[in-house]
């Protein structure tokens, strides 16, 4: 099982409220040691990942790059608990990680501590990776970041059960609600998008499928009438009785599906392995469908991205070593993408030939998520997030009207826009 991607990124405030803790820690103790045995040792930091092995293959990694670069020691720092606090407030400090992983926000930039990368990409390596992953980690024109491994979204089913419905796969939101009440038995829900009625896994998703974005150009776009008829449509899913809630665990983990307490599913490509074993030649799966005849196909863009921290002295260095290990090691990415967890290769031409992506559902996922893939832009910051998601909350949960609470949340995030650009 995968740990979901890092969504909400700690904003500026919060790391700067971090600092008086990070100041506490470099007073009461010496800063580390850069070399041993004469040896440049950089230290990379992971969040800890769930998936069996992942352990074992970063210390790997690092040990290859020592082999063909005997001078350097690459020390590897698995971080539990709070990764997004803990990394925001080791980055304030002169001691933090030469490299990193994360999700890159243009207040990271604006402060100086991600080093620019554009240099360490030829012309060949920019062609073939995600065109969108390169776009999410650039910040007028330079490039922060190397995407690790992209994830996204499916709509997990089993084509038996849509049969005996007398349905296909939905092609509008419309046809998935009732597609979820037909599939809705005494026994079983329809439908499983959280157990918090799907505010969380549904938040960008369902406008992005009605067409509407978030912030576009430095500005908040969402108060659009589709941005109101979709999260409407989420209180209607709510109210209809066909959705699963109190399940053992959240969205991002398949048991809900595998177990049969839901017929369908929105879960992460993470999750097809575990998936495809308990139901075998009888599973569908297809990625969100439009709002309605206006509206689009559409997934989440999101995975976890590789950084140099500008502040440390060995910034070329860990550049280097950020190159070796996430655009010139295909034999890493490929490893890394599907040795242990399920996720794409940033790369393209990985993405197309790694063998355990050509099987049906991820074969489609892969054609779906290059061309639907959608993510929030590094301007859109863990503060807008909260306050969209007290909003549909509102909607959903409490039954507050929909275009009020929308128009609240865009005035909120629109001041919090203007903090973040000042």
């Amino acid at each position: 099982m995968a740990t979901p991607m890092l969504t909400t990124p700690v904003t500026r405030r919060q790391m700067l409220k971090t600092f008086v803790f990070a100041g506490g820690a470099l007073l009461s103790g010496c800063a580390r040691s850069d070399y041993i045995d004469g040896k440049l040792v950089l230290t990379q930091w992971y969040h800890q990942y769930g998936e069996k092995g992942t352990f074992q293959a970063v210390h790997r990694y690092a040990r290859e790059y020592t082999r063909v670069n005997p001078h350097i020691i690459v020390k590897v720092v698995w971080i539990p608990g709070d990764y997004g606090t803990k990394l925001a407030t080791a980055l304030l400090t002169p001691d933090g990680p030469d490299v990193f992983e994360s999700t890159l926000t243009q207040a990271m930039v604006e402060a100086g501590q991600t080093a620019p990368l554009n240099d360490l990409f030829t012309s060949q390596d920019l062609a073939d990776f995600n065109p969108r992953d390169i776009a999410l980690n650039s910040v007028n024109g330079k490039i922060y970041g190397v995407k690790m491994i992209d994830d996204l979204g499916l709509l997990y089913y089993r084509k038996s059960m849509l049969q005996s419905a007398g349905m296909q796969p939905p092609a509008t939101l419309d046809e998935l609600m009732t597609l979820a009440a037909k599939l809705t038995t005494p026994q079983r829900k329809g439908l499983f998008l959280g157990n918090d009625g799907g505010i969380t896994a549904m938040l960008n998703v369902l406008p992005w499928s009605a067409g509407a974005d978030f912030l576009v150009n430095s500005q908040i776009v969402f108060n659009t009438p589709r941005t109101v008829l979709a999260y409407q449509k989420l209180q209607q899913l709510n109210q209809g009785g066909s959705l699963l809630m109190g399940a053992a665990s959240d969205w991002w983990d398949p048991s809900a599906f595998t177990s049969g307490q839901a017929a369908m599913q929105w879960c992460g490509m993470w999750a097809y392995p575990a998936i495809a074993r308990a139901v075998g030649s009888d599973l569908g799966a297809v990625i969100w469908p439009p709002l309605d005849a206006q509206g689009v196909p559409v997934t989440f863009l999101g995975g976890w991205t590789a950084m140099v921290n500008a502040n440390r002295p060995h910034v070329e260095e860990a550049k280097k070593f950020l190159q070796w290990q996430w655009i010139q090691n295909r034999a890493i990415q490929t490893d890394w993408c599907v040795g242990y967890g399920f996720h794409v290769p940033p790369r393209l031409s990985l993405a197309r030939t790694t063998p355990k992506l050509q099987q049906p559902v991820p074969a489609y996922a892969v054609n779906m998520l290059g061309k639907y893939g959608k993510a929030t832009p590094p301007l859109w910051n863990a503060a807008m997030g909260s306050d969209l998601t007290n909003a549909v909350t509102n909607i959903v949960k409490l039954g507050q009207p929909a275009a009020q609470q929308v128009a609240a949340a865009a005035d909120m995030c629109n001041r919090e826009l203007q903090r973040e650009l000042e």
